[in-house]
Formats: structure tokens, C-alpha cells, sequence
């Protein structure tokens, strides 16, 4: 990818500033950075981390005062920065709530979009339905992300617990495909637009998250803050929620050009433009996602711990609107009250 350049660049544009610019007319181009650096994991390679990408691309972070550098990562370096502070945000979908039960100190500060992943089976597998995954095996791009989090939904409806009705292996997710061919797994979880390219390649959609009865007209993906970083700064952790909400307005009325920038960037390795713009129109970015109706988001967590509970991954007896309560945290009206 070719966000690897950016600290050089800066370097070198900063030491040219400093040579030919008078001392006095230096402060403002820093000071635009009221809010400092921030690092966000978001270079996964899917078409869901869009709003991250575009935020970068068309200034929406720095227009809020953010110098954001996008890294890769896991969804285990996504929960040790948050919980140490080093992330102030992060994309994520449920599977982020168990680990809110066990401790992890995050808050949900609002939604994102809509499906972004396809549970499929190849086209010659006698599998139909999700209940004939009963005993086989499931490729994931990561034990505890977010296809295996939903997945365990699917799983748990079909009455059959994820946690020992199946086994769960974890590939790289261009590689799910020949790990299939191979038949090293029966049926696959992944990502738009791997997901999607794989149904074109003739794979068969059990689930579907943008019309499955389970997930549709749900997040399927929540922006989470460091609590910590909410109680150290919570003005920063505003900008940057605001900087989302920018970028999927933005994503909302310009697909095209936003499938351009991700494709062209790098930020997406497979598909081509009209695929993506047609994944994301699929998402309903500002569908009711504004700074005015929080409590969708607050809503579908409610809804998906409940799910979480049929799949053993919550305690059945969990207090749901207890645990809801203390997780979501609307970060705009606290601000605005300061």
C-alpha cells in the first residue's frame, strides 16, 4: 500500500516550510492540528473500512483538527490499543462484546452502515441451509472477528453452538476460496467484496447480513472509543465521530468517485469500481446515520447482545439493558454540554 509514505513526506514538506517561510508564518499550518496525531486500525483490505478511507482522503480528520495515520492490524491489536489508549476509535462490529464483558473498557459512540459480509458454500456442496453446517468446518479471515461473530449468529439460530458445533480456521481472506477448493473447509465467512466476488465465481449465499431477516436494516458495523481517551479528551474523540459522520455523508452521495479513491489508493485489492460503488450504495450510508438519531445505534446493540446470548459468547442470564446502558455513550451531546 502506499500509506507507508506518509511520515517522509511530511518530513520533507515540514524542513521546506522551515527554509523558506518566516518563523511567524509557520504556527498556523501545525496549529491546524489542534487535536494532534492519531494512529486508527483500519487497513483490513475491506470495503467496510470505506469511511476510514475517505475521512483520510478528503480531509475530513484534518478538517476536524486530526493528523490521522491509518495502520493495519488484528482484532487482538484493536482491543490492546484500545484499552491502553494508543486507539482512540475503532471500526468493529459485536464480536467486540464479549470482551466488554470481560473487562475491556470501550464505549459505542455510534453506527456506521449496513451488511458488509456473506457466509457462502461452493456451488457443488450439498449444504443448503445454515443447519447442515452442523460438524464442519468454517474458513474466517480471524478467530474472534467479525464474519465468525456472525456466523456464531447464524449458527446459534440454526440451534447449533458455535463454540463446539463447528470448527473454526482462519485463512487469509483471498486464500479462502482455494482453501475451499481444497476442501479444507466446507463453507467461508468473509468480507465485501471478497464475499461478493466469491458468489460471482458461483459460490452459494447462505447469509447474506444486507437481507438475512437476522442483520438487515442493522449496524452491522459500530464506531467504539477508548474510554479512557473519552475521559482524557473527549472533545478529540467528538472531532473524530464527527469526521466519520462527514465521510459517510459524503460516501452516500458520491459511490462512484468513493469506489475510485479506495480501488486507486489501495486500500481494496479486488473488484473493480462499479463493484464497489454498487457494495456501497448496498450499505445505506445516511440511511440513519446523523448526529441527531444515536439511538439506532444504541437500538441494534441492544438487539445483538441478546443474539450474542444465544451463542454462549454472553452469559445467557447477562442483564442486557444494564450492559447496553454502561456500553453506549453519546460522546456529541456530552461535548456539547461542556
Amino acid at each position: 500500500m502506499k500509506h507507508g509514505l506518509k511520515f517522509s513526506v511530511a518530513v520533507s514538506l515540514g524542513a521546506l516550510v522551515l527554509a523558506i517561510a518566516p518563523l511567524g508564518a509557520i504556527a498556523p499550518a501545525f496549529a491546524a492540528y489542534k487535536f494532534g496525531e492519531v494512529e486508527i486500525e483500519a487497513l483490513g483490505g475491506g470495503v467496510c473500512g470505506a469511511p476510514s478511507y475517505i475521512a483520510y482522503e478528503k480531509g475530513f480528520f484534518a478538517d476536524e483538527g486530526l493528523d490521522v495515520t491509518l495502520v493495519s492490524g488484528t482484532f487482538e491489536t484493536q482491543k490492546a490499543g484500545l484499552a491502553s489508549g494508543r486507539y482512540i476509535v475503532t471500526n468493529g462490529d459485536f464480536q467486540f462484546f464479549p470482551s466488554v464483558n470481560e473487562g475491556l473498557d470501550i464505549k459505542i459512540i455510534g453506527g456506521l452502515h449496513e451488511g458488509c459480509i456473506k457466509l457462502l458454500v461452493p456451488k457443488d456442496s450439498s449444504i443448503r441451509t445454515a443447519s447442515d453446517l452442523a460438524g464442519k468446518n468454517i474458513g474466517v479471515d480471524e478467530i474472534g472477528g467479525t464474519p465468525m461473530a456472525i456466523t456464531s449468529v447464524v449458527l446459534a439460530n440454526a440451534n447449533i453452538d458455535p463454540r463446539t458445533g463447528v470448527t473454526w480456521l482462519p485463512y487469509p481472506l483471498d486464500q479462502l476460496g482455494i482453501a475451499a477448493e481444497k476442501g479444507e473447509i466446507d463453507a467461508l465467512a468473509a468480507w465485501d467484496p471478497f464475499g461478493t466476488l466469491y458468489e460471482q465465481e458461483g459460490y452459494r449465499v447462505l447469509t447474506d447480513i444486507g437481507t438475512d431477516p437476522l442483520f438487515a436494516g442493522k449496524y452491522c458495523c459500530f464506531l467504539y472509543a477508548s474510554t479512557r481517551q473519552i475521559k482524557e479528551n473527549p472533545e478529540r474523540v467528538a472531532a473524530l465521530l464527527r469526521s466519520y459522520y462527514k465521510a459517510i455523508e459524503w460516501i452516500s452521495a458520491n459511490p462512484e468517485e468513493a469506489a475510485k479513491i479506495i480501488l486507486e489508493k489501495d486500500y481494496v485489492s479486488g473488484g473493480d469500481e462499479k463493484l464497489i460503488a454498487a457494495l456501497v450504495k448496498s450499505y445505506h450510508y445516511s440511511h440513519k446515520h446523523d448526529a441527531s438519531n444515536q439511538g439506532q445505534a444504541k437500538a441494534d446493540a441492544l438487539y445483538f447482545v441478546d443474539e450474542l446470548k444465544k451463542t454462549g459468547y454472553l452469559p445467557s442470564d447477562l442483564d442486557t439493558k444494564a450492559f447496553v446502558e454502561n456500553l453506549y455513550y453519546d460522546i456529541l451531546a456530552a461535548t456539547a454540554k461542556k
